[in-house]
């Protein structure tokens, strides 16, 4: 029952942002704030807007040897790692107080390859040796349950969806090696190629732990592979998962005892911190009761080396260069068709943001966040919840009683911009030369930290993503939106942009936030955050009429031959994106409105210059391997979908670009799916 960390987030999934300021000299990008260069002005806007945004950048441009994507969206990250690798190195050739020197020290202990390859495999060793020596399965359940090490479902420490002031226990469904369940499952061949490649994968790494039989590297990885697969079978899909009330399941220690015996809840939870709380919140009970079964009836020696193989890969950077090397080129490379290993220093980066993010955070956000920024997102935030307001209070579907709800939930809206007000002190975290004992000293010292928080009310400072990171969340449980500092700057933040591109990037980033709120998932939790059916019966059948319109849209997109969107999956975010940009262009009319109308520019209109702007926001493209992985699980569709799925649903696109039927995305106004 490995441990983890439950936030229960609608994250963006990375967008574009900039805000207007006339006193800026000149945007980064063109004459107001959009690459020209990018652009395929052959292509008809109504035939394909994605392309004639950013056609010519789509044919032209590389996606990177050590990236699965290319875009805006990801070479942000980019310069943000650089930034981060220059204050931890400036930090690291001064004097730094016990706070930084942490950071650093962490840092170099990764970036000691040398010495990662004298220690060589006896680092590993002490855990192994933990797996090694288990006799029972009380002793596997117990070790299943600490940091670091893989087991069949998690233990997490979370807000209580229907007392969501409080912390509460919850277990699920744990990760698996190959990620999603359909990799396991499905009967196509290039699932059978992968599977063949993972089981090499396996032999691979067993073979460099110290198994030189190459029959035993084969018969231990079918039977690894066996038991993920029957343990495949039984997890719940991607889009069962959304569903807040069916995985709210909350259960005594005797119906824990009746669903899953064999994890020996009482003795398990006791061991880990959590022995008074009386209650677990299990999110897929037939899932879990599965694994049970599986801990019950397979040969322990196969757990052992199901663990075993598991830690070695989970743990593979921390380890000599063949591990590394050997878990790049099957997750990297074959899933992901990601062609080289990232730098080392980039790695290094990604470790300190995941272990150690609010410290780099805090030296990160004293560079890189202004209260002028602070003031312009506040503006721009109340530009969009005027107009959240205004589309609520029009909203046909929607009936008084449920609209008067809804208004409460909007003005109980919190934003958090830049930087939290506090960060997490990591005094209490060992760091030393050896960088598998600091990851594993990390996982102890978060879950230690989700354990000091039980019995409290949830901290409404605390983030659930770090300021460096370029992205943004909504998280339903307190009702909060977030904006990071780092995607608050070029190109997603320009404050010379014109405003038409600053309503049309920022405005729909916040839009979309926002409208998690009200989507089909995040609509079911009420202003405070609590899990309760708030509509009325006849609003929310309106609204699922219209969400369900949207799920078919987006059904019949197939982006790669054989793959297509899973409507069902990726609901919330296209309603995020649909009812985001309904109210970033309402928020752009009232500025208009205020301000008049602005002039053309460069042959365009101010509401051309709108949608553009999302267009070229969405700038990405993708290897098929992450394509591929992306379509099975994740909530958000490939962003030709968020734009062209998006754009042909609104009126004013249609208006804006003069699309008529014929046109390629042209959908009759009885067709068109308006959130709001």
């Amino acid at each position: 029952m490995a441990i983890k960390r439950v936030a229960a987030l609608f994250l963006l999934g990375i967008s574009g942002i900039a805000l207007a300021q006339s006193t800026a000299p000149k945007p980064k990008y063109g004459s107001w704030g959009v690459d020209y260069a990018t652009m395929d002005k052959t292509v008809k806007p109504g035939d394909d807007f994605f392309r004639y945004a950013e056609g010519t950048w789509l044919k032209d441009a590389p996606i990177a040897a050590d990236k699965s994507r290319a875009g805006y969206n990801y070479d942000m990250p980019d310069e943000t790692e650089i930034e981060v690798r220059k204050l931890v190195e400036d930090a690291g050739a001064s004097p730094a107080d016990p706070k930084m020197r942490r950071v650093t020290d962490f840092y170099r202990a990764y970036m000691d390859e040398a010495g990662i390859e004298a220690r060589g495999n006896a680092v590993m060793r002490p855990y192994l040796t933990r797996i090694f020596n288990l006799k029972t399965t009380s002793e596997l359940v117990a070790l299943m349950a600490e940091p670091g090490y893989a087991a069949p479902i998690n233990i997490g420490i979370s807000a209580d969806p229907k007392n969501p002031s409080q912390y509460t226990v919850d277990a699920g469904q744990a990760r698996l090696g190959l990620g999603s369940r359909d990799y396991y499952l499905l009967p196509d061949a290039k699932y059978v190629a992968f599977r063949k490649a993972y089981r090499d994968y396996i032999m691979k790494i067993i073979g460099l732990a110290g198994v030189s039989d190459p029959a035993a590297q084969a018969t231990r990885a079918d039977a690894i592979i066996a038991l993920e697969t029957r343990l495949a079978k039984s997890q719940w899909t991607p889009e069962a998962r959304r569903d807040p009330v069916k995985t709210y399941n909350p259960m005594s220690r005797a119906q824990l005892a009746t669903l899953a015996p064999q994890f020996e809840w009482t003795p398990v939870l006791t061991k880990i911190g959590l022995g008074k709380m009386p209650t677990v919140v299990v999110a897929e009970p037939s899932a879990v009761a599965d694994a049970g079964k599986a801990i019950a009836d397979t040969p322990l020696s196969v757990w052992q080396d199901w663990m075993t193989f598991r830690f070695i890969s989970d743990h593979a950077q921390f380890l000599p260069k063949a591990f590394d090397d050997a878990h790049f080129d099957f997750y990297g490379r074959t899933l992901q068709g990601v062609q080289v290993q990232s730098e080392r220093w980039k790695r290094g980066v990604r470790l300190l943001n995941d272990n150690l993010g609010d410290a780099v955070g805090e030296m990160y956000a004293q560079k890189h966040w202004t209260a002028e920024t602070q003031k312009q997102m506040t503006e721009l935030l109340g530009d969009l919840r005027a107009a959240y307001k205004e589309k609520i209070e029009g909203a046909a579907w929607m009936d008084a009683a449920t609209r008067k709800e809804a208004l409460v939930k909007l003005a109980a809206f919190d934003p958090r911009i830049g930087r939290p007000v506090k960060y997490v002190d990591y005094s209490a975290m060992t760091v030393s030369a050896d960088p598998l004992a600091n990851a594993m000293a990390a996982d102890d010292f978060g879950w230690k930290l989700e354990l000091s928080r039980l019995g409290k009310p949830i901290d409404r400072a605390l983030w659930d993503m770090n300021v460096q990171e370029v992205n943004a969340y909504y998280n339903p449980l307190t009702n909060q939106v977030t904006f990071p500092a780092a995607i608050l700057q070029p190109p997603f933040f320009d404050p010379a942009a014109d405003p038409a591109v600053n309503y049309g990037e920022t405005g729909a980033t916040i839009g979309h936030e926002m409208g998690h709120g009200f989507d089909d998932e995040g609509r079911q939790y009420d202003a405070t955050g609590k899990l309760r059916d708030w509509w009325t019966k006849e609003s929310a059948d309106r609204y699922k009429t219209h969400a369900q319109r949207l799920v078919d849209q987006f059904n019949g997109y197939e982006p790669i031959p054989g793959v297509k969107i899973k409507g069902e999956l990726t609901l919330g975010e296209n309603l995020g994106d649909l009812g985001g940009l309904e109210a970033a262009y309402a928020a752009y009319r009232k500025y208009v409105e205020r301000h008049g109308e602005p002039p053309v520019i460069d042959g365009y209109t101010g509401d051309q210059r709108f949608f553009i702007a999302y267009a070229q926001s969405w700038q990405g493209k993708a290897r098929e391997g992450a394509l591929r992985a992306q379509l099975l699980s994740n909530p958000h569709s490939p962003e030709e979908y968020r734009v062209n799925g998006i754009v042909r649903n609104m009126d004013a696109w249609y208006a804006a670009f003069n699309v008529k039927p014929g046109d390629k995305l042209y959908l009759k106004p009885e067709e068109r799916v308006h959130v709001w």
